[in-house]
């Protein structure tokens, strides 16, 4: 039961965020916070990335060269800097990271 009720507030509270956009259509940020709003996807998908590219185990940090999650998420990065293409950013890294799986042996093949 306690599961239901977590999701369900945070149903609601989500709920309550976006609807307040739209219950208050003239509602403006201080200019602090707007200035700020463009960086917000930026963090939130490094929160959600990084993590897995260091702790590819869930558990310990793993910042060598026989990681391949940070090796390819390093090369992504670099290919998105350089390129700013998605699709080459997005096969560039698959590349990378497979590439890597191989020649480390951990493709289960």
């Amino acid at each position: 039961m306690e599961t239901w009720s977590l999701i369900l507030a945070m149903a609601l509270i989500t709920f309550a965020i976006r609807y307040s956009l739209f219950a208050w259509p003239h509602l403006r940020f201080p200019p602090i916070v707007q200035q700020g709003l463009p960086y917000v996807p930026i963090a939130v998908l490094s929160a959600i990335v990084v993590p897995g590219m260091a702790m590819p185990d869930g558990q310990h940090l793993a910042l060598r060269l026989d990681n391949a999650y940070l090796v390819a998420g390093l090369a992504t990065i670099l290919i998105a800097a350089v390129s700013r293409h998605l699709l080459a950013t997005i096969g560039g890294g698959l590349l990378v990271f497979f590439i890597c799986r191989w020649q480390l042996g951990q493709l289960p093949l």
